[in-house]
């Protein structure tokens, strides 16, 4: 689970979006000041800051200077948050270190479609690696889903909701979350689409004994389990 710092002065900015993360599965910690913020990046190094640009005291652009120049905050992903629209102040906020930079009044779906894409960036490696679990293995680099040698024939939507759960095994995921993160930037796509999908990774898993890996939890979601069935000869 991605662990989210927000930045932001505005009580009801904030908490509207920390409600969009929580909904979407992130960890949130929310600070209304700079020194609450240095607070909280000394005590967990979170995995994403949204920032505000006015701040009391010190200013969101001091701030994201002074970590791009600090060893441990040098790499930390920051998104600016600011109600200035200019394009010199735009500049100014990339040069001290942001990421990305989202004018106010913003999108929620925005702003979330920009963090997954930040993080995406900022964590290539992950996403390119194969992952195994029970001898099930996907390969993102190609494409690719075996087990036993065997091939699995998977569809691109498939796929991707097959590679999410498979990052994130054991744990119980809402058909809000995995459309979040498996769909994406397509927000608009109704949560039985989620259902349907299943049902087709599950037919994909069948021929390899892999169908029970995804199970439904009732009233909750879907869960990625490692019990599969013995291969028949």
């Amino acid at each position: 689970m991605s662990r989210v710092l927000v930045v932001e002065d505005e009580s009801a900015i904030a908490e509207l979006i920390s409600i969009n993360l929580r909904h979407a599965g992130y960890e949130v910690t929310i600070a209304s000041a700079a020194d609450q913020a240095q607070m909280e990046v000394d005590r967990v190094l979170p995995d994403l800051v949204i920032l505000d640009w006015m701040l009391p005291g010190q200013s969101g652009l001091a701030l994201a200077k002074r970590w791009r120049s600090e060893a441990r905050t040098k790499e930390l992903p920051v998104i600016m948050l600011t109600a200035r629209a200019d394009e010199a102040d735009k500049i100014a906020g990339l040069d001290a270190g942001a990421d990305d930079y989202l004018t106010k009044p913003f999108s929620t779906n925005e702003l979330m479609a920009r963090i997954r894409a930040v993080l995406r960036r900022k964590a290539p490696e992950a996403l390119d690696s194969a992952v195994e679990l029970a001898g099930l293995r996907l390969d993102p680099a190609t494409r690719r889903v075996s087990r036993a040698d065997q091939e699995v024939k998977i569809g691109p939507t498939e796929f991707r909701l097959l590679h999410f759960l498979m990052t994130h095994p054991e744990r119980v995921h809402s058909r809000a979350q995995l459309l979040d993160r498996v769909w994406g930037d397509h927000v608009f796509i109704e949560e039985r689409t989620v259902d349907v999908h299943v049902k087709r990774l599950r037919e994909a898993l069948a021929p390899v004994g892999c169908s029970q890996m995804i199970e439904t939890v009732r009233g909750a979601g879907y869960r990625l389990t490692q019990q599969v069935q013995a291969l028949s000869a």
